[in-house]
């Protein structure tokens, strides 16, 4: 890799080997089919390849893709993964390298969608859920508390001090969601334009006195109806647009919505949902595929999918040319840490009002204590190896649990 001169900062940069679009394509149609472990580890995963092994990015192209991806809404890894094929093959390289992250995963979300359309009755399935939802539980709480102390402050006295507005924020949107069981999005609005006023107010707010306001058969394969779509479309696109950061924030917006909006799913079905999620590799958001299956066969989830990785898409090919302007906007910066305060707070909510409905006993509550002991304290255990074994200790608690 050869050392070229970055002039503006003063440094030697490494330049990146050439690689071509069908590589890049083929990289990520591997990443999408192994690549466990939820937006973190995937992330990880792009620098150690990409980066540091490969050399296809020089580190600062990486920093500036993370940075968007963290910036813009969307799901964190897609987000990155889009914009990596936008570096150097532009419009193309972004949606061919976005298709490749993603199919693998819907392809298997579809497939298991058959699978549970065709067996959630049976008392097998039903033993392998038992054990996989109050897993899910402890995954997302885990998840809730790490987005916790990485965007808005660790727990310490000091950092709370200093971020005390964001902790307000977050505070906020844990109680409203808990009491309202929904999502609030212009509470996340609102909170995203106080914070910038608050700690960077654009130029245009200090010129102007008044704010401008801001308004197949036994499986379901095609079993949907047009208004059905409609509505998956728009809700699914809502939701995309409100993703920062982790693909676990989607949760609050999709509970409120498929469970208790338009009653697409029970309790039961949407946790089985996002347990999904957590077993099949690629991005966690891809559990809409899954959702959109239940509620409207393979339609339903094309047009879950697509709906929601739409946004993350746009923001990308639109904000990724100008990006090094926009990345420096403190104003857009202190907007979106508004905003992700709110979120997570809601994501806190939502993680307390399904696990009142999924810790039913003694044995679900210890499976989900000992899924957050195990992400803590077990070395390079990863979410599907936690769910596979809760799926176990499921059958035998339903199976054998009386006899013992």
């Amino acid at each position: 890799m050869e050392l070229v001169e970055n002039t503006e900062k003063g440094q030697r940069l490494e330049k990146a080997i050439p690689y071509s679009l069908k590589d890049i394509v083929l990289y990520f149609l591997k990443l999408g089919t192994w690549g466990f472990g939820g937006p973190v580890a995937l992330v990880g995963y792009m620098q150690r390849d990409l980066v540091d092994d490969k050399k296809w990015l020089n580190e600062e192209e990486y920093k500036e893709g993370l940075a968007l991806a963290q910036l813009a809404p969307g799901p964190l890894a897609a987000q990155l993964g889009i914009y990596i094929g936008f570096v150097h093959y532009r419009l193309l390289g972004a949606t061919l390298v976005g298709l490749a992250f993603v199919l693998p995963s819907f392809i298997m979300v579809v497939l298991l969608g058959m699978a549970y359309k065709l067996y959630s009755g049976l008392s097998w399935m039903q033993a392998v859920f038992y054990g996989v939802g109050a897993a899910v539980i402890g995954i997302i709480s885990m998840s809730a508390y790490k987005l916790t102390i990485k965007s808005i402050s660790k727990l310490n006295v000091e950092a709370v001090k200093s971020n005390w507005i964001l902790w307000i924020f977050y505070i906020i949107g844990i109680v409203v969601t808990a009491v309202t069981q929904r999502e609030e999005v212009f509470l996340f609005i609102i909170s995203g334009l106080i914070y910038m006023l608050v700690k960077a107010p654009p130029a245009w707010v200090k010129k102007q006195p008044v704010l401008p306001s801001i308004i197949l058969a036994g499986i379901g394969f095609w079993e949907f109806s047009s208004d059905n779509l409609i509505k998956i479309g728009l809700f699914f696109a809502k939701a995309g647009t409100f993703v920062f950061g982790s693909g676990l924030a989607i949760v609050p917006f999709l509970h409120a919505g498929v469970v208790q909006e338009y009653n697409w799913l029970t309790e039961a079905q949407f946790v089985d949902s996002v347990a999904v999620a957590m077993i099949t590799p690629g991005p966690v958001v891809i559990t809409v595929g899954f959702i959109g299956y239940l509620v409207a066969g393979f339609p339903g989830a094309s047009v879950a999918a697509l709906a929601t990785f739409l946004p993350c898409f746009l923001f990308t090919i639109i904000l990724a040319p100008s990006f090094k302007k926009i990345s420096k906007n403190k104003s857009i910066k202190a907007f979106v840490d508004g905003i992700t305060a709110s979120v997570i707070g809601a994501l806190v909510g939502s993680v307390i009002i399904i696990a009142s409905r999924s810790i039913i006993d003694i044995p679900t509550a210890l499976i989900a204590i000992s899924t957050v002991l195990a992400l803590i304290y077990v070395k390079k255990i990863q979410e599907p190896h936690v769910i596979f074994a809760a799926a176990l200790l499921g059958m035998i608690i339903k199976n054998f649990g009386p006899l013992l």
